[in-house]
């Protein structure tokens, strides 16, 4: 049980292609958001679905995959950890962040044809 302490498994669509960067040092960081919905009928029947944002991150191999081959609107697995960080924005604000570091990625859905 000690590996299931911070793991994360999603599975949704892009919201937007990858922003890649190669980083000092040649390390490669890919950050992309994924939307998965949550499917629920309230009290007098009526059926909702609640779209949920995550933002997620990935290093090295993975970031050159997601570079290759994820769009928006692809359909994608992930695997990864929860990340909490904290930075100071231009105005001097604190913000917070939390995102999925990516540990594993499986591309979802059939061929597409254009």
């Amino acid at each position: 049980m000690y590996a299931l302490k911070n793991k994360v498994q999603l599975i949704g669509n892009l919201g937007n292609s990858p922003d890649v960067r190669t980083l000092e040092g040649g390390r490669k960081m890919a950050r992309f958001s994924m939307a998965t919905n949550e499917n629920y009928r309230n009290a007098e029947g009526e059926r909702f679905t609640e779209t949920h944002w995550h933002n997620l991150i990935a290093w090295g191999k993975l970031a050159d995959i997601a570079e290759r081959f994820l769009e928006k609107g692809k359909e994608v697995a992930i695997e990864g950890k929860l990340i909490n960080r904290s930075y100071q924005d231009r105005e001097g604000n604190k913000r917070y962040v939390t995102e999925i570091q990516v540990n594993e990625l499986l591309l979802l859905g059939g061929k597409t044809t254009d």
